[in-house]
């Protein structure tokens, strides 16, 4: 049985480049210093005394910011390559969270959140692409899964930590998230050769018929993605405020189940996804994982304050996680080419970004005028929503579409 288990984690892991394991391990580094927004909500609340509006706006301009630098990050992409984006995104970023750890009044926190998050969002479809470029078509899905088993075992250390430091000092928080990216964009350097890449002539003569804006499918699809993540962000949120003050988690657990959902999926993500793919359409995994996601939010209105009761709903939202984003990068990465990857990128980024402006402001609105009760069943409802959207999407465009390789699909 040992062995069987040793031989499938194996194969799991096998056949994915060099250079995806130097990605997995710069961004590792990366995340590992995630602190500062998991904790966000509570440090504005509890800290800086900002009222639970103002502490929405802020969160919100996070998300403004990152839809700003997705775009600007995606276009640069495509023009100069996804390198050297990656470094200035990272030392720039480390840069400025330090220096938001020095403001202290909400004008101040707003304007350095908003540049902040514009800076290290440019990051994201530069990091996509480059995940792609060193992937291949048979190993995709895994080699962004190991990309995400980076972000979420850096996210359970970070988490843990980070429980830790805030219960000691939270402005340590700016400081280490700083200190990891300036770290990460050095690890970069020294580890990835300077890479740019080359578009065909194909590629060019094709450019204008494969745009994202013009793939009205993809389109359908980020849409529903965004009513996806807008619930899905509620998890780094409102729902650390909920355990906070409605069932008195203090940060040390609340930190702690963070770092249990990345233990989850560096756990289990790869494998599950080896046995997955290409077994199915990436769509018809998607649904499912959304569906669990918005099972795990309504549970909030069901189970006793409880920390077996957090655990549960852990368990509901991770495994909704791994179901659902894995998938959603191989889906438009399949609609994609080396031409306009970075574009494609930039929307799917974008489109995060935009559901990380409607989560906290949404969120934030709910609890102010009525109760966290009516948020947690609205996000249930939203999820359903999105799932019923993705079968929809799926039964009457994608599986009566032809399938075409990779590198010739025109949309």
């Amino acid at each position: 049985m040992l062995s069987r288990t040793i031989q499938l984690y194996k194969k799991a892991y096998s056949g994915l480049s060099i250079n995806s394991w130097y990605l997995c391990l710069v961004m590792f580094i990366n995340r590992s210093g995630t602190m500062v927004i998991p904790f966000m909500t509570i440090y504005c609340t509890q800290k800086l005394h900002f009222t639970v509006e103002q502490t929405g706006i802020i969160m919100g301009l996070f998300g403004i910011g990152s839809l700003l630098g997705a775009f600007i990050g995606g276009k640069i992409t495509d023009k100069y390559g996804f390198y050297y984006v990656q470094v200035l995104a990272l030392l720039i970023g480390g840069l400025l969270f330090i220096l938001l750890g020095f403001q202290r009044t909400f004008v101040s926190v707003g304007i350095f959140s908003f540049i902040l998050s514009a800076c290290n969002d440019a990051f994201r479809p530069a990091n996509s692409t480059a995940v792609a470029h060193y992937s291949t078509e048979q190993n995709r899905t895994r080699s962004n899964s190991l990309n995400r088993l980076a972000v979420n075992l850096g996210w359970a250390f970070g988490g843990f930590l980070g429980g830790t430091l805030a219960h000691i000092d939270y402005h340590l928080l700016f400081w280490v998230d700083g200190c990891t990216n300036i770290l990460a964009a050095l690890m970069l350097i020294k580890l990835l050769p300077f890479s740019k890449v080359t578009k065909s002539v194909k590629d060019t003569l094709t450019n204008a018929s494969t745009s994202a804006y013009r793939d009205w499918v993809y389109l359908i699809f980020i849409g529903l993605l965004i009513l996806y993540a807008t619930c899905f962000f509620q998890l780094f949120t409102m729902q650390p405020l909920f355990y906070k003050t409605k069932w008195h988690f203090n940060e040390q657990f609340i930190g702690g189940l963070m770092g249990i959902n990345g233990l989850l999926v560096v756990l289990f993500e790869m494998v599950i996804v080896h046995n997955l793919e290409g077994k199915n359409h990436p769509l018809r995994y998607i649904y499912k994982g959304i569906l669990l996601v918005g099972a795990g939010f309504v549970l909030l209105n069901f189970l006793p304050s409880a920390y077996y009761s957090a655990y549960i709903i852990l368990l509901f939202i991770t495994l909704g996680e791994i179901l659902s984003m894995p998938f959603m990068n191989s889906f438009w990465i399949m609609r994609t080419n080396a031409r306009n990857r970075g574009e494609y990128a930039a929307l799917y980024s974008m489109g995060w970004s935009a559901a990380s402006i409607m989560s906290p402001v949404i969120g934030g609105q709910v609890i102010m005028y009525v109760s966290f009760n009516l948020l947690w069943w609205i996000t249930g409802a939203i999820c359903l929503a999105a799932s019923i959207g993705i079968v929809l999407l799926y039964r009457f465009s994608i599986k009566k579409s032809v399938v075409v390789p990779l590198e010739e699909t025109v949309f």
